[in-house]
């Protein structure tokens, strides 16, 4: 009898522990889990599926953005990121990491020190300096990528080549002036200069249209014969 209530015992803290070891699984699961809130504007989608705000979005998710569109992922401590119109991008994070694989369009980061930030895109990889706030911003163009650093430092990596962006600057990679692409108009870009072929088209141009006002005042104008009468300005 005493071998059987020892028995029983001894199931009886198995389940125990079973059910203990299964809840801290779980829960560790759960835990490792990252979620951030998202805030959108407009015409947003979480993994091809239309969303709107105070959504939860799971790290790893696909986040497009339409046009006249915006979507802001709040991810507590870390920071935020902002995907502005006809944008498309994977979104990594965790406790202390933001990841986001740009395919097109525009992203604004902002993290907190002790955060790692890494924007990549098929021209450069943009890293967030770990050790203090940052805010920059990403931009795939034509041919390229540019990244304004509003505060902290980043550093734009492409293949061996790394380059400081610090605050209030900015940088670029790629090819500006590739065949096809639209012109992008940047504050801190060339000033258009006219060559001599503009010039004198203008000149023509010009010329043609004084030659036309000329001949239409001519048919308008009475047809005198008599002298010319000047008014003199003084009476």
């Amino acid at each position: 009898m005493r071998k059987v209530n020892l028995f029983s015992q001894f199931l009886s803290l198995l389940a125990i522990f079973t059910v203990l070891t299964t809840f801290s699984t779980v829960s560790l699961a759960l835990g490792s889990i990252s979620a951030g809130e998202l805030r959108v504007v407009g015409q947003v989608n979480v993994n091809g599926v239309a969303v709107t705000s105070n959504t939860t979005v799971v790290s790893g998710s696909i986040i497009t953005v339409g046009a006249n569109s915006s979507a802001t992922l709040n991810l507590g401590k870390s920071g935020k990121v902002e995907l502005l119109p006809n944008s498309s991008a994977t979104i990594t994070f965790s406790s202390n990491e933001i990841v986001a694989v740009m395919n097109s369009g525009k992203i604004r980061v902002l993290s907190t020190a002790g955060t790692s930030s890494t924007v990549t895109t098929n021209h450069a990889t943009i890293i967030g300096d770990i050790a203090q706030s940052n805010s920059f911003v990403a931009e795939v163009e034509c041919g390229h990528t540019h990244v304004d650093t509003v505060s902290g430092s980043v550093l734009m990596r492409t293949g061996n080549s790394d380059k400081t962006v610090a605050a209030g600057t900015s940088a670029l990679a790629g090819n500006l002036s590739q065949t096809g692409c639209q012109p992008c108009y940047r504050p801190e870009g060339p000033i258009a200069t006219a060559t001599p072929a503009t010039f004198m088209t203008v000149l023509l141009l010009a010329g043609g249209a004084i030659g036309t006002a000329f001949i239409i005042g001519a048919r308008r104008s009475p047809d005198t014969t008599g002298p010319v009468i000047v008014v003199s300005p003084i009476r």
